[in-house]
């Protein structure tokens, strides 16, 4: 079967792998679609990210669907023919933080396609992968395997709704409009939100924000002021606050517009911040961070089969899997791209 493997930076290859054995509560799922994330850039990109690095070869890819083909002779969850979303997180179950309900914290994790412990956690971007009964999670009938590849970028955005607390009738900001920053107002609003701006430094993810909820999207790039001048009336309008960029200028530079007291929620992935301490203990901000998900993940499954929600507007292109490179050079141009899945097939 073919594999989408990283080797070093910008060393991305498909080559040809096998599929383990099929244990007794073990699923065998062919996979259809593959959503490319930004850690899987970054393997791309720059070979790792932080201090971790690529040691080995490594199959990259965690947001991933497909169809059951087989199953052990012990499951009950899922049966060949059920088109699943596959749960890329396997926690130990016996761990301390996995004992108290924080599985997305546990010690032994095994998350697909992550090079933080050796040998690296190979990924899902392959044409069959085996994976345990609890990790395959059932779609509803009709739902597509692209969109049931969100269910893992969605779960990450309904984590952090959840660490912000109650959302009725709030007022939100969403700081970086990318497929995260999106999605994190889709959970806004579904958690009922009464208002949710979106900002970004480039028009070009505005619109689908937009479409998917906020309303209303700031290029903060070509128009540095207007947060302030619209939202900064009384020590800060916003409640809540996701921070998706990662980028610490977007952090700190939304703290006029957080109501004192207000809850900031951050999900994007940086390097070292600097902030202004005298403002965060001044407004008694709650700054809060959000990792991974544990039971969400089937929450988003339920949320996309449900109809409520439309995710396809996030989908920019779908490419074949012999296509590998063109589809990562696509999804790493942010002018272009929303959110590329790799097609299997």
């Amino acid at each position: 079967m073919r594999a989408v493997v990283i080797h070093a930076e910008k060393d991305l290859r498909v080559e040809e792998t096998t599929a383990p054995a099929l244990g007794p509560l073990d699923v065998r799922v062919r996979i259809e679609a593959g959503g490319i994330c930004g850690s899987d850039l970054h393997y791309y990109l720059h070979g790792g990210f932080g201090t971790i690095r690529i040691r080995e070869p490594m199959i990259l890819g965690h947001e991933i669907a497909g169809t059951v083909e087989a199953v052990g002779g012990e499951v009950s969850r899922v049966k060949p023919g059920d088109r699943v979303a596959v749960n890329p997180s396997r926690a130990c179950g016996r761990c301390r933080y996995c004992q108290m309900g924080q599985q997305q914290h546990c010690t032994d994790m095994l998350f697909y396609g992550s090079a933080m412990r050796f040998p690296h956690v190979q990924g899902g971007f392959r044409d069959i992968l085996v994976v345990e009964e609890r990790q395959a999670v059932k779609v509803a009938a009709g739902v597509s395997a692209a969109m049931a590849a969100f269910a893992e970028p969605l779960s990450v955005c309904l984590h952090a709704a959840k660490r912000a607390g109650p959302l009725l009738g709030k007022r939100v900001l969403v700081t970086g409009s990318g497929p995260i920053g999106v999605l994190a107002v889709v959970a806004a609003k579904a958690a009922g939100a009464s208002e949710i701006v979106a900002t970004d430094v480039v028009d070009g993810p505005l619109p689908t924000a937009l479409k998917m909820g906020a309303t209303a999207a700031i290029n903060v790039m070509a128009e540095p002021e207007r947060l302030k001048v619209e939202y900064c009336a009384q020590k800060g309008a916003f409640d809540v606050m996701f921070e998706a960029s990662g980028n610490q200028h977007a952090l700190t530079g939304a703290f006029d517009v957080v109501r004192s007291g207000g809850t900031i929620v951050q999900i994007g992935v940086g390097g070292n911040f600097t902030l202004p301490m005298n403002v965060l203990v001044a407004k008694e901000f709650d700054l809060r961070g959000s990792f991974r998900f544990h039971e969400e993940f089937d929450w988003a499954v339920a949320m996309i089969g449900s109809g409520h929600i439309d995710l396809s507007p996030l989908l920019t292109a779908s490419i074949p899997v012999e296509r590998a490179i063109e589809a990562f050079d696509l999804a790493a141009d942010k002018s272009k791209a929303m959110k590329v899945q790799l097609a299997f097939g």
